[in-house]
């Protein structure tokens, strides 16, 4: 990872970036993997189904019976009176508790009895599964065990019978579905319906069993509160002889004496009240009284005395006549006078009346006055006696209450022992009912064949699958243009498919005869030459249009051929490229400048005798070293390597190789440079300022990513002037299997109407 990183760091040049992989290639991918990996699919297919087969016939068919219990309760008895045991309502935890008990040590042990199971062997013997008798007689062969005792036998029946047997309930129903699984229809159905019955049955035996306990504790209980009753009302009649408490119409006596005081009492203090107020208003209007003016007339109302009320008018009638003879005869006159006279004599006589009123005033209040305090007097005796009794009447409250507490007890047991009576006679009626007894299945449950077979094809399907995934990440390699534009970030320019030896190598003699005898010949004819419209030739013009663009582009004319690793075919691919741009007319020189592997020397001129490290030494000129191929007038300098060399890399950056490469470019229009792989030495490094722009080879189906991604991240220089990458030794009929677009080029159908074949 950290190396990609560092290759895309290095990608300085504007290249477009590949898109996202969509939807649609990512199915194209995943179905080319398992085209790949099909093989592997179906023989784990097969061993899935091979042993889904072995366990169909290795595993015994179990049945499976099923019985549904109803509970309602709609159909109990109807009883009067409140129930004793209150059931418990229909809820999930009561079904619960009712699935419980029936899976239950205590049903399951009643069965295993009842139907004698310890005499089963599928209850106490080896199992069900052959392997498991296999290891069971395994084991009584070596260790001689004891028989075993009926206890024994009883338990390891029970153990197989709990694990056999199932309760659920269907939905939110009042339905319990009871299953039982065994190896035997028949079996399977006796059981669930031997469980259902027991369960019933031990559910109507436990009610009857509460119930009889319940009547006997309360016959004990009634007795014991019938003489608690007794004594509690014996020491209530006691009491009330000792403190001579009476009742009079459900009301003590003292309490009635106590009441009839209260109310004389509040009756004399009213009159008390009223005498006195009536006394101090009399004397305030003596006080307000003056012998020149009557009474108002609003105080004689108030006081209610007639002789006042009659005083009052005599008066205003003498004054009105005063007033009318003094204005008629004058004030001096006898009339006025006797007028005047009569006046005086009547506000006297107002006066004594009014002093009259306030002596009977006086004697009225002193009179209410003794009579309230003789009732009080009277009361406060009342009180004491009252308080006296009270005391006594508290205890006798107690008493008398602990006696209706224990009188109210005994008639509620007694009426609970009555209802208990009758609720017995409905005992026998359970809300748990068999409505669905268990048949004989008529079919098998387990293993299911369809299923248990898919399951095992599916299942090696999917670690075929996974084994064939694995290999194909663990074999990262490149097999595709688009992987290389993804990974390297460069296009991919070709992919050269793999050719046979004897087509790849052909020797014409025909133009061996047009040139001098002298004349260093090339007999080497690539496939662009001898089946010019095969798939390899169209792989090596697509190289060459890319040189081609690349030429205008940088405006260089040496291109160099590298691999990351030996033997991945840049060298054929020179030559080729070569051969086919010297065909259409150009100056055309290949260079062999792997200095410690020259490979192309020995392909082109295995004789040669001179080379590229004479004509740096200046041992010959360059006319003399080179090979003419007559077919397309394209130029070889070889490499001849008559001992190894250390120094290859200066050479290669020497300024004698530089002076070289300009005159080279001065008498070819192309310099095709067959470089050494990055990977065994520095050398490819060395030749940046002599080569314009490079081709990668990378051997299809063989070449690790993650190599060449560590050469060019080693070889920067080689990255950053890199105008491609070419897929050499590519199987053109395995290519559907990793890119779809590439495999309708390279093998649609339409291919050989342009006149293309292989």
């Amino acid at each position: 990872m950290h190396e990609v990183q560092n290759l895309s760091s290095m990608a300085t040049r504007s290249r477009p970036l590949p898109a996202d992989p969509g939807l649609d290639e990512f199915i194209i991918a995943t179905f080319g993997t398992i085209r790949r990996q099909f093989f592997i699919i179906m023989l784990f297919a097969l061993i899935g189904a091979t042993c889904g087969v072995i366990y169909l016939r290795i595993t015994p068919p179990v049945y499976i019976a099923q019985a549904e219990i109803l509970f309602d309760r709609g159909k109990i008895p109807s009883v009067q009176q409140q129930p004793i045991l209150i059931d418990a309502p229909f809820d999930a935890s009561y079904f619960d508790s009712q699935i419980k008990l029936l899976q239950s040590e205590g049903i399951a042990l009643s069965v295993v009895r009842k139907l004698h199971l310890i005499e089963d062997p599928e209850f106490v013997g080896s199992g069900s599964s052959p392997a498991f008798f296999t290891i069971d007689a395994v084991s009584r062969f070596f260790h001689r065990e004891q028989p075993k005792s009926e206890s024994d036998l009883e338990q390891q029946a029970l153990g197989v019978f709990i694990k056999k047997i199932e309760a659920k309930r269907i939905g939110i129903t009042f339905v319990v579905e009871l299953s039982f699984r065994s190896r035997y229809p028949e079996r399977a159905a006796q059981i669930v319906n031997a469980v259902a019955e027991a369960y019933i049955a031990d559910q109507m035996e436990s009610k009857y069993e509460a119930n009889r306990r319940t009547n006997d504790w309360l016959r004990d209980r009634l007795e014991e509160l019938r003489r608690r009753v007794s004594a509690d009302e014996q020491a209530v009649n006691s009491y009330k002889s000792e403190n001579k408490i009476v009742n009079a119409g459900g009301t003590l006596i003292s309490d009635q004496e106590l009441v009839e005081l209260n109310r004389e009492l509040t009756s004399a203090r009213a009159k008390t009240s009223e005498a006195l107020a009536r006394l101090d208003r009399i004397e305030a209007v003596i006080r307000m009284a003056r012998l020149d003016a009557p009474v108002d007339a609003n105080v004689s109302e108030a006081l209610n005395s007639p002789i006042i009320t009659k005083l009052r008018q005599e008066y205003l009638e003498y004054v009105n006549k005063e007033a009318d003879f003094s204005a008629r005869y004058g004030k001096d006159h006898v009339s006025v006078i006797n007028l005047q006279n009569k006046i005086r004599d009547i506000l006297i006589s107002i006066s004594r009346e009014l002093r009259r009123l306030a002596e009977a005033a006086k004697s009225d209040y002193l009179i209410a006055k003794q009579r309230q305090e003789s009732v009080e007097r009277e009361l406060a005796s009342s009180v004491s006696q009252s308080q006296q009794t009270n005391k006594a009447q508290i205890i006798l409250r107690d008493l008398e209450s602990a006696a209706q507490s224990s009188r109210s007890l005994y008639n509620l047991f007694q009426q609970r022992l009555v209802e208990s009576s009758v609720q017995q006679q409905a005992v026998l009626f359970n809300e748990a009912r068999l409505v669905t007894p268990a048949t004989v299945p008529r079919q098998k449950n387990s293993p299911k064949t369809l299923m248990i077979l898919a399951v095992s094809i599916f299942g090696g399907m999917m670690l075929g699958g996974g084994l064939g995934f694995l290999r194909e990440e663990m074999n990262r390699v490149f097999r595709s243009g688009k992987q290389v534009e993804k990974v390297l970030l460069a296009p991919c320019v070709a992919l050269v498919p793999l050719q046979k030896k004897d087509a790849a190598q052909t020797a014409s003699g025909q133009g061996a005869h047009t040139m001098p005898t002298e004349s260093q010949i090339i007999t080497y004819r690539s496939a662009v030459l001898s089946a010019p419209l095969s798939y390899f030739a169209e792989a090596i013009r697509s190289i060459k249009l890319a040189a081609d663009l690349e030429e205008k582009k940088r405006s260089g004319t040496t291109v160099g051929l590298t691999s990351s690793l030996p033997n991945e075919g840049k060298s054929t691919i020179a030559v080729a490229l070569a051969q086919l741009a010297a065909q259409v007319g150009r100056r055309v020189i290949l260079v062999d400048f792997d200095l410690r592997n020259p490979s192309l020397t020995r392909m082109l001129a295995p004789s040669a005798k001179k080379g590229l490290i004479e004509v740096l030494y200046g041992q010959c000129s360059i006319r003399e070293a080179l090979w003419i191929d007559p077919a397309t007038r394209m130029a070889f300098l070889p490499t001849v390597i008559n001992r190894s060399l250390i120094n290859t890399s200066e050479i290669l950056a020497s300024a004698s190789t530089g002076s070289l490469f300009d005159q080279l470019r001065q008498n070819y229009e192309l310099i095709a440079v067959d470089l050494p792989p990055i990977f065994p030495c520095v050398d490819v490094r060395a030749t940046t300022h002599l080569v314009d722009f490079y081709f990668l080879v990378v051997e299809w189906g063989r070449t690790k990513i993650n190599v060449v991604q560590h050469a060019l991240n080693n070889a920067s220089d080689i990255y950053d002037n890199l105008a491609g990458v070419v897929l050499n030794k590519t199987k053109i009929e395995y290519i559907s299997r990793y890119d779809a677009t590439e495999s309708v080029y390279y093998c649609g159908k339409d291919y050989p109407r342009y006149g293309y074949m292989e």
